[in-house]
């Protein structure tokens, strides 16, 4: 362990606080971008009604002028050196007692301006479509400001400088979280499934609130870049239980397995924020956190192990889920559960991989904001349905939402060309140079997924007419349609990220790089695998799906691993099995033996003190002649002492 001493010593030598300088411009309003939302949403909740007229236009507003800042700041920093491109602005002192001191301040770096980016823009064109979406709800001023909130909770965890300032940003995106899911409140399923999510990110929120207090007692600072220079001098076995701990965390908020059971049910939430969540902010937050910890994880393998066995076990649980659930929100959450797997075990991978998760979480974050809010535009049209069984020939109806939808399906499927042939083929490519199995669980999700998301093209816009009489779908405005145009953009032309590896190249300050060896295989090889097994994966659809009738409602018989994935892989039994009644059984315990002890301690004191005052008090008459008796017997006593003691 590292001294506390050694530690500031060695930190003060090799970690220059580098304030940006007024010629620096943009820098020294890093603050505004996490100013303007957060402002957006103190008006907009705290103002009342009378900013109910302008009051989405305002949260609007302040996101696309936070994005204009964040664009402006990673112009900027591409224009640097890349040993240059790290800038620290210091706001102020924000704890000080006894030596423990933290201060509030900003570290933006190519890591932290690639989210800036993916939060801003993908948040402010949410911010857009939930105008049309939200257009009849009387309550649309208090969901912009819960969404204000949201992204600006998010930007506090992506551009803090201590582990300290991404656990407030950690806590906001889980408050944000609670409000938005549960903002139907008139519907108990919407309040289960906020205090769900609440509860069960409180327990990988635990990992992160230990994690942050191991590193200040090993290191003693919570600082970034301090603790970079440092962490390689820590034990082994400190490095391992901080890993451990920080992916405690990291699979609370990204919805990885076994803290994975709250992400299904999250889609009791407004469509829009269903695809803040999944697109831009609180399940990027844990492959965020992976990544930025990098340092600790290279000096710590058997974390670095877990992570890969979380990611690919997550991975092929999300795609397992999504072949078989009929909300079409569900499947998708399914979808971006698994998606996140590819990032984790990416990230596992070390050097090698981190560059490819953050690529993947960027071109996901592109075509999964464009497939949840094309459902948003789905359900807008089939009066808020989400069974995919009720759907069916909504391309003709829907051409806009079908189209760009379509660019979504065919990037998350891999694709040649499209942005998820990319990043996710460089991550299946990597696992097979880094380890068999894991090449093997990504190379099967590719085809599980291509299945699954094959069947909801099928159901929601290919197959034949199933609608109610009643229902009459019909296109989306244009404040729904334009972001989902941009986004379909955006998840056609992603890839180019990757070109000249500008990506890698890009990351290299923050993660690191090594030499890539040479591959059992080459390169074309691996690609057109990866091709075959997705080709197979939307002809299994095909035959499984389009050819056969369609029922309106969902066909009880079904084989077990239908059943299985209908439940979610019975997730919430094994937690409840393994954690809840067990955690449930120790509590009961602890409440016997207080009750019985510590209580019956307590009150037994009590009652013999009560007792004693009992006794005592009869003795207490009131009347002089009994005091002068007791006195006068009192003395007797005394000198019949006195004479026994002189007689012997």
């Amino acid at each position: 362990m590292v001294s506390r001493t050694a530690a500031h010593v060695l930190l003060q030598e090799s970690v220059p606080v580098v304030e940006p300088a007024a010629a620096d411009g943009v820098f020294t309003l890093l603050w505004l971008i996490i100013a303007l939302p957060a402002l957006g949403s103190a008006i907009l909740l705290v103002g009342g009604r009378r900013t109910d007229p302008w009051g989405h236009l305002l949260g609007c507003a302040t996101v696309a002028a936070s994005f204009l800042v964040s664009l402006v700041a990673f112009v900027a920093l591409l224009g640097r050196d890349a040993e240059d491109r790290s800038v620290q602005q210091h706001l102020f002192t924000w704890i000080d007692v006894f030596g423990f001191q933290v201060d509030a301040g900003l570290l933006l770096d190519p890591l932290s301006a690639l989210f800036l980016l993916l939060v801003t823009g993908v948040g402010g064109l949410i911010h857009v479509y939930s105008i049309g979406y939200m257009a009849t709800d009387p309550r649309r001023r208090r969901f912009f400001g819960y969404l204000n909130l949201f992204v600006a909770a998010m930007l506090v965890l992506v551009l803090a400088d201590s582990y300290l300032g991404i656990f407030l940003g950690w806590e906001g995106v889980g408050l944000a979280s609670y409000l938005l899911i549960g903002f139907f409140q008139h519907k108990p399923s919407a309040a289960v499934a906020a205090k769900k999510a609440f509860v069960v990110n409180r327990v990988g929120d635990i990992g992160m609130a230990l994690g942050v207090m191991l590193l200040f007692a090993t290191f003693g600072t919570t600082a970034i870049p301090a603790i970079s220079r440092v962490s390689a001098e820590a034990s082994d076995g400190v490095l391992t239980a901080l890993g451990l701990l920080l992916l405690l965390a990291a699979c609370g908020k990204s919805a990885q397995f076994p803290l994975q059971s709250w992400l299904l049910d999250a889609m009791e939430g407004p469509t829009p924020v269903s695809a803040l969540i999944h697109a831009a902010t609180m399940v990027t937050a844990g492959v965020y956190l992976i990544i930025r910890s990098n340092f600790i994880y290279e000096n710590a393998p058997v974390a670095q192990t877990a992570v890969v066995v979380v990611g690919a076990v997550t991975l092929l649980w999300g795609a397992a889920i999504g072949c078989a659930k009929d909300d079409i929100k569900k499947v998708l959450a399914g979808s971006t559960m698994s998606q996140i797997g590819y990032m984790m075990l990416a990230a596992g991978l070390g050097v090698a991989g981190y560059a490819f998760a953050i690529f993947h979480l960027l071109t996901h974050g592109f075509f999964k904001a464009n497939m949840f809010l094309g459902a948003g535009s789905v359900m807008h049209a089939m009066d808020d349905d989400v069974d995919m069984r009720h759907y069916g020939a909504l391309r003709k109806a829907l051409p806009v939402t079908f189209l760009t939808f379509a660019m979504g399906y065919l990037a998350i499927i891999g694709f040649p060309g499209f942005s998820g042939f990319w990043s996710k083929d460089k991550i299946i490519e990597t696992a097979f140079d880094q380890n068999l199995y894991a090449g093997l669980a990504a190379l099967l999700g590719a085809g599980i997924t291509a299945f699954y998301m094959t069947r909801l093209m099928i159901l929601t816009f290919l197959s034949e007419k199933r609608w109610a009489a009643e229902v009459h779908p019909h296109e989306s405005p244009a404040t729904m349609t334009v972001p989902l145009v941009v986004l379909a953009a955006l998840s056609v032309l992603g890839g180019v990220l990757l070109l000249g590896d500008w990506i890698t190249e890009w990351l290299t300050p923050v993660v690191g790089s090594e030499e890539h060896g040479e591959l059992p295989l080459p390169a074309i090889v691996y690609t057109l695998i990866v091709v075959a097994v997705v080709v197979v994966g939307v002809a299994a659809a095909v035959l499984l799906v389009a050819r056969r009738d369609i029922p309106r409602e969902q066909p009880q018989q079904v084989s077990l691993a239908t059943r299985f994935a209908r439940n979610d892989l019975y997730g919430d039994r094994l937690n409840e099995a393994l954690l809840m009644r067990p955690g449930d059984s120790v509590v009961r315990s602890m409440a016997d033996f207080d009750d019985r002890f510590v209580d019956g301690a307590v009150d037994g004191s009590g009652i013999a003190a009560a007792g004693m005052s009992n006794t005592f008090r009869r003795v207490q008459t009131g009347y002089v002649r009994s005091y002068a008796l007791s006195l006068f017997a009192g003395a007797l006593l005394v000198v019949a002492a006195l004479l026994a003691v002189n007689l012997a």
